[in-house]
């Protein structure tokens, strides 16, 4: 039942012009049929309901009817007390309440055929049983959402949630007071129809016009107030579980709907016999009846003038409308001007809220300041407020789950004080303040004042004017500002014809520098590339009863026929990711997968990881006693060293080889080539061996990688596999003077949409290399082509590194990068065990 109703809902919320047409094409209808067909057989059996033929409108009568409607009027009053905390919930539930009158005033008129005088009985049982509840619920469904498409989703779960209760509902009410029609007496029938007809209109109006409305309504609107989330309101009014109500219940209602379907059908079935309209009662009233046409004036001043009942019910319903409009809000704003408070420990008070009549708060300051030293320190008891200045905890719990107000009305100590009673988890302040950038503000104090110390220690680490919107949810949690890095860049360098200039990021000095000059040296032949595997990996780690279960299920997977079933259950996880080769091992009675595809131009991690979780539940089904131990063996293997990733590669493997002459190496890298390939060979080959090195024949691949990783937003953790590479330099040409040097990288794990690419700075690092996001016409591109610059700039590192070590620069050049000048200027003086102030002769 919930399916269907979503399904409903999503109809509704996405054809919303289509459902409210046809809902006053209906109406209309209702309106007209009478003009239409003036024989309908209603009304040539019309009792006169102003003859007083079986109805004693007696005082008694009339004293009844009368604390009816009052009751009426206080219960309409208090559903719509309750929704006073937002005037968009208020607006919308009220919308709801007119519209459903008027289509309820037009059932009655047109289908009972009563008089319209006769209203004033029908209305008030309308509104005695409108359920505001469920309509202010779903419409805070759809104002808990942030955009226009999450407001749609909310409005059709929200009508998932909601549906089946109301339907349910629905038919027990409109059976049990059915039950009244079969009663005999005509005052009650009459009511119990109106009753009926109610809970009817209520229902359909409920189901089709108002998610359709509302709906639309926000789509068009463009107050931002509407996409405001409240996390406090959505864990108060909108746990699913708290809409779904007890199974126990639903089964006696249904049980109840049986039994009274049967009454109602054992008393109606003699009618038709009888030729005589399943609305008797009705008929018998209206039989003689002739219609009349009156004015709005006219009825009004009918209806006021025709009993003093009236009278006595016009009084509380006016007071009651003139203090919701005219008192309501100046009451609690003026609470909040008069409360009084403690004198302020300092003359200067920031981002507090002043309060208008409207409730409205104006903040002078919005501004938040890292380096205010007027914080109470330490840790504060539950119910104490954290500051002078701050309200008590019942009333910023009053402000924040305001709709309308939240914790945007509250100061940051009185934010605070709510994080520190739990009111606010810590890691949702953002959210909360609907402001990430005066969240992150929030929590550095927090963070100050949990450490204890005197002084602001953040006062150097910045956080303003940056974009959190991309960074909330994505790339970091409990933020507390950004680390700025320098970003250099190196080239021109010539890759496959083309000229690319690369950003890196780093603080180590000389190291964009000596890229550079590789840069440099490589510039006449270029630097030539290739890609030579393409297959992000994910390692599961299966168990089995016993070791024959195991080798069942590896000699099962190995089959090619099973091979392509269990493809198929992966590739259908995503658009993207392709299934291209399977590697089992066994150990004992354990089995490790290590499932291989390509992933576009995403590093890939979670779809592979979405992909592999759909086929081993694919495998379970036919091996149901294999349990899944973990999703990550470490067979894949992801951020530690291990040798299948440099046997077998992980990510792309790419291939990288120039050819530099000998009068290059000679004017721009003062070293030759017969030494470079002996250093070569001794460091990176006998040397790394020595070392039992993994993946590490080269001289410092990882320092490019991790540059180059920072500012593109890889994950610069997983530079440990992608930092595999090994450096080969040959004597090339006739007469062996010049240079041929080749890097080879076989597991370079990058991407260029999803993780840290979606950050504004990383993302301009990727536009000056011009493979920004994913490429729609051939996926995957992007992300090779960034994986071969990676290459072949570690190539040119290695160039420029390896001709500074066989020159013996490499010292030099860090003393004048890497230390401070004037540690360079001082000599030390052994016998103070001291540096001596700088002077030419001490240097």
């Amino acid at each position: 039942m919930s399916t269907l109703f979503r399904i409903h809902g999503e109809f509704c919320t996405n054809h919303p012009w289509e459902v409210i047409v046809a809902t006053f094409t209906i109406i209309a209808c209702m309106l007209t049929i009478e003009r239409q067909n003036p024989g309908f057989p209603i009304r040539t059996q019309k009792p006169c309901l102003d003859c007083h033929h079986g109805i004693d409108d007696n005082s008694a009568d009339i004293i009844v009817m009368t604390i009816i409607r009052c009751l009426t009027v206080l219960y309409f009053y208090y559903q719509f007390r309750k929704l006073l905390s937002s005037k968009y919930v208020l607006g919308i539930a009220g919308l709801f309440t007119v519209f459903s009158s008027f289509v309820f005033t037009s059932a009655v008129l047109n289908i009972l055929r009563i008089k319209t005088s006769d209203l004033k009985d029908a209305l008030f049982f309308f509104l005695l049983l409108t359920d505001l509840p469920k309509a202010a619920t779903l419409a805070k469904f759809a104002l808990n959402a942030k955009n226009q498409n999450e407001m749609k989703n909310n409005i059709a779960k929200g009508l998932s949630v909601l549906g089946p209760t109301i339907t349910l509902d629905a038919v027990v009410e409109t059976l049990v007071i059915g039950v009244g029609t079969l009663s005999g007496v005509q005052r009650l029938e009459m009511l119990s129809w109106f009753a009926c007809l109610s809970v009817l209109v209520n229902y359909v109006v409920f189901m089709t016009f108002y998610p359709a409305c509302l709906s639309l309504i926000l789509e068009l609107s463009r107050w931002t107030n509407f996409y405001k989330a409240r996390e406090s309101l959505l864990n108060i009014a909108f746990k699913e579980e708290d809409h779904k109500s007890n199974p126990v219940v639903q089964r006696v209602k249904l049980i109840m709907s049986v039994g009274l379907l049967l009454v109602h059908a054992q008393s109606r079935w003699s009618f038709e016999n009888n030729d005589v309209h399943i609305m008797r009662p009705l008929v018998q009233q209206s039989l003689n009846r002739t219609e009349e046409l009156i004015s709005p004036h006219e009825l009004f001043l009918r209806w006021l003038t025709n009993s003093t009942n009236y009278i006595v019910l016009l009084v509380p319903l006016v007071i009651l409308v003139i203090k919701v409009l005219f008192f309501q809000e100046k009451v609690e704003s003026v609470k909040q001007i008069d409360k009084p408070m403690s004198k302020p420990k300092t003359p200067e008070v920031k981002s507090m809220p002043i309060f208008r009549f409207n409730d409205e708060p104006l903040f002078a300051d919005k501004q938040i300041q890292t380096s205010n030293t007027d914080q109470v320190e330490g840790d504060f008891p539950p119910d104490e407020p954290i500051s002078n200045l701050c309200r008590s905890l019942e009333d910023c719990l009053k402000v924040y789950n305001n709709i309308d107000l939240g914790a945007t009305a509250l100061s940051d100590d009185e934010v605070l004080l709510l994080i520190k009673n739990k009111h606010i988890a810590a890691y949702q302040v953002e959210k909360a303040v609907d402001d990430p950038e005066r969240g992150v503000g929030i929590r550095r104090k927090l963070l100050e004042r949990d450490l204890l110390v005197e002084s602001p220690v953040l006062k150097d680490l910045p956080y303003k004017n940056y974009d959190y919107s991309k960074v909330m949810g994505a790339c970091c949690e409990n933020v507390i500002g950004y680390m700025p890095v320098p970003v250099g860049y190196a080239g021109p360098l010539l890759l496959d014809g083309k000229e690319f200039h690369i950003p890196m990021a780093t603080t180590e000095g000389c190291l964009v520098a000596s890229t550079n000059r590789g840069c440099r040296a490589l510039r006449i032949n270029g630097v030539n590339s290739s890609v030579v595997g393409d297959g992000m990996t994910r390692g599961p780690v299966v168990r089995f009863p016993s070791i024959v279960r195991a080798s069942d299920a590896m000699k099962w997977m190995q089959d090619k026929e099973n091979y392509v079933k269990i493809k198929q259950q992966f590739d259908s996880s995503s658009r993207f990711a392709r299934l291209q080769r399977m590697t089992i091992k066994i150990a004992g009675r354990y089995l490790f997968v290590r499932f291989v595809a390509t992933t576009g131009d995403a590093m890939g991690m979670n779809m592979i990881s979405k992909g592999t979780e759909f086929s081993l539940k694919y495998v379970q089904q036919v091996f149901t006693d294999m349990e899944i131990m973990s999703l990550s063996g470490n067979f894949c293997t992801d951020k530690k060293s291990a040798a299948i990733n440099w046997i077998e590669g992980r990510g792309k493997s790419v291939v990288c080889e120039a050819v530099v002459p000998g009068q290059i190496i000679t004017d721009v890298l003062k070293t030759s080539v017969h030494a470079l390939i002996d250093v070569n060979n001794s460091k990176n080959l006998i040397g790394s061996a020595v070392a039992g090195s993994i993946g590490g024949f080269n001289a410092h691949a990882a320092n490019i990688v991790t540059a180059i990783f920072i500012a593109t937003g890889q994950d610069p953790a997983q530079n440990v596999s992608s930092s595999n590479c090994m450096t080969l330099m040959e004597a090339w040409g006739p007469s062996g003077e010049d240079l041929y040097i080749s890097c080879t990288m076989p597991s370079i794990e990058i991407g260029t949409i999803g993780g840290g690419t979606i950050l504004p700075a990383q993302g301009a690092c990727l536009d000056i290399l011009g493979v920004k996001g994913a490429n729609l016409s051939e996926p995957g591109a992007n992300a090779c082509q960034l994986a071969k610059i990676v290459c072949a700039t570690v190539l040119a590192g290695e160039l420029s590194l390896m001709s500074a070590l066989t020159a013996g620069h490499l010292v030099k050049s860090h003393l004048r990068h890497n230390r401070s000048t004037t540690l360079l200027l001082q000599a030390f003086d052994r016998s103070k065990n001291m540096y001596l102030p700088p002077c030419k002769d001490n240097i």
